[in-house]
């Protein structure tokens, strides 16, 4: 749409496109709004929407993934988190550090790490209530209890919360607790649970499956959007290789193949993605030094008695450290640290 387009003419577009069978996503930007068109299975006559006012160009998309694509939205987007302390963005130059536990083990280990995340000038808090696991026998999370105490969290500290749903109930419940919702890696292709997180109003953190390749993430993203929700931030948290010297393979090099083919920003988990203390600084100013939005990283005040994660876990003097590094090297690169 052009950039003077009204919202008269924006409605009327999408009227149109609606009575032609198909379904109209409006994507605002700060300079233009797109509208993506899907559900076509053969080539649109692109000749109506043309001549209807306010309408700039057609631009077919050649991907599979369309809303996530910038063929449909050049501009990069910007997903603003409401938190108590006032918005956080995410995007368009923009980076954002999220911190805390892998996992929520008691009100006095949310309150001393949410206390230590705060003081280093945090404002987003990332906290399991459900932790999909490997074995059955390891700690699942607390579950309802958990997302309580995040509330008290929130209320307490002004931190936004960002916490996983591991399928349709706990997102239900997530959903009313957390300002964003994550989708873990190993839901990264279930399709029920994105379409679920794309009738959400939060923002959705998606992370990057284990083996999934670039074109199958993007996609995994659409599934999202498709349900109309546009506030999708990337995350990549390492792929499994051969190596064995850290837990995953963190693919640095996605975030500018990502930023190539979409609008949509994208975070770095380097805890994850190495699985060792050591090498969680490194890898976040490398990170943030390659082009990423933002940073999620696990920080625990005692990583020894931690329930789970905690040889990945940096300390809070640690993460001290890793923010004003992550500031100076954004500066450089032509980022703000939110």
């Amino acid at each position: 749409m052009d950039a003077h387009a009204t919202e008269e003419q924006i409605r009327a577009v999408c009227a149109r496109i609606e009575q032609l069978g198909l379904k109209a996503h409006s994507i605002p930007g700060s300079l233009r709004t797109a509208i993506g068109i899907t559900g076509n299975r053969g080539a649109v006559d692109l000749g109506t929407l043309e001549s209807m006012g306010g309408v700039v160009e057609c631009i077919p998309v050649s991907k599979p993934y369309k809303l996530v694509s910038r063929e449909v939205k050049e501009e990069p987007t910007v997903v603003r988190i409401a938190t108590p302390a006032g918005e956080v963005e995410i995007g368009g130059g923009m980076a954002a550090l999220i911190a805390g536990p892998c996992a929520i083990e008691s009100r006095e280990q949310a309150f001393a790490i949410a206390k230590q995340v705060s003081d280093a000038g945090g404002k987003l808090l990332r906290g399991g209530a459900y932790k999909p696991r490997t074995s059955p026998y390891s700690f699942q999370g607390m579950g309802a209890p958990a997302l309580e105490i995040l509330r008290e969290v929130r209320k307490e500290f002004g931190l936004g919360i960002v916490t996983e749903a591991i399928d349709h109930e706990s997102l239900d419940l997530v959903e009313d607790a957390a300002d964003m919702i994550q989708i873990g890696a190993r839901n990264m292709q279930n399709y029920s649970l994105l379409k679920r997180a794309g009738r959400s109003k939060r923002p959705v953190m998606l992370k990057r499956g284990l083996a999934a390749t670039l074109d199958e993430f993007l996609m995994a993203a659409e599934y999202i959007m498709a349900e109309g929700n546009y506030n999708v931030v990337l995350c990549e948290r390492g792929v499994r290789t051969f190596s064995d010297f850290t837990r995953n393979t963190l693919d640095l090099a996605v975030i500018p193949a990502v930023q190539s083919r979409s609008h949509l920003p994208i975070l770095v988990d380097p805890s994850h993605g190495t699985g060792k203390r050591s090498k969680v600084l490194p890898l976040s100013r490398a990170a943030i030094a390659v082009g990423a939005d933002g940073l999620l990283v696990e920080v625990h005040h005692d990583p020894a008695t931690a329930l789970s994660d905690g040889t990945q876990a940096i300390l809070p003097d640690e993460l001290r450290q890793l923010w004003a590094e992550a500031r100076q090297i954004a500066s450089v690169v032509g980022r703000r640290m939110n």
